[in-house]
């Protein structure tokens, strides 16, 4: 029974508008299914990376010690921040000759890095390890680790699949949109607009009760 309701609030969770899903929609729609499937594997070994601390007991640190959530907060917002300026500019009219250049697609492998890092600089997903994981333990359980592990891959199935389903979508809506039209200049420009709406969000959702 704990397993069924785990999935489902990992489901819920993961439905939820949030930084990877708006940076995922955005990259997709306008690099394609292959770079937006690279990202997905960086954002899935974020994940990865936060459920094995909490399941080592180091991301209980972020809540010893509120000066780390402080600073996580503040670098994911400035670095979403600089994710929408860039989106922004990409999607900026250039003549052909210049074109190329200033909108060169990064790598696979930086894609993959932004991804894992849009996770590390995400406080939230810190969060769900050591406020949600642990309600679906059970106390009397032989190995926490083993326990917290299992759950990890869980969440991490669940939201790479989820994550999948996105990139593919945006990537075939993206992929109708005439190159360097004024439509997909008009849609790359709103999913910028929405990216920098995530990085406030989160950085006012984030914020410490008083």
């Amino acid at each position: 029974m704990k397993l069924i309701e785990f999935t489902i609030a990992a489901l819920a969770i993961e439905l939820m508008p949030g930084p990877n899903m708006a940076w995922l929609a955005a990259l997709s729609a306008a690099q394609g299914r292959r770079a937006g499937l690279y990202a997905v594997a960086g954002i899935g070994a974020g994940l990865a990376f936060y459920g094995i601390a909490a399941a080592a007991g180091l991301a209980a640190l972020v809540t010893a010690a509120p000066i780390i959530f402080e600073v996580l907060r503040w670098l994911g917002f400035v670095y979403l921040l600089w994710l929408a300026v860039d989106a922004w500019r990409s999607a900026a009219p250039a003549d052909a000759a210049m074109k190329g250049v200033l909108t060169l697609p990064p790598g696979e492998i930086t894609l993959a890095r932004q991804g894992f890092l849009i996770n590390v600089l995400n406080p939230k997903a810190g969060m769900f390890y050591l406020v949600v994981l642990p309600r679906f333990l059970d106390a009397g359980a032989e190995s926490t680790v083993s326990s917290n592990l299992s759950l990890v891959a869980i969440y991490v199935f669940i939201a790479t699949s989820i994550h999948v389903a996105i990139a593919v979508a945006a990537a075939a809506f993206g992929s109708v949109l005439p190159p360097g039209s004024r439509s997909e200049i008009f849609v790359r420009r709103t999913l910028a607009l929405v990216l920098l709406g995530v990085a406030i969000w989160l950085l006012i959702d984030t914020r410490p009760s008083v």
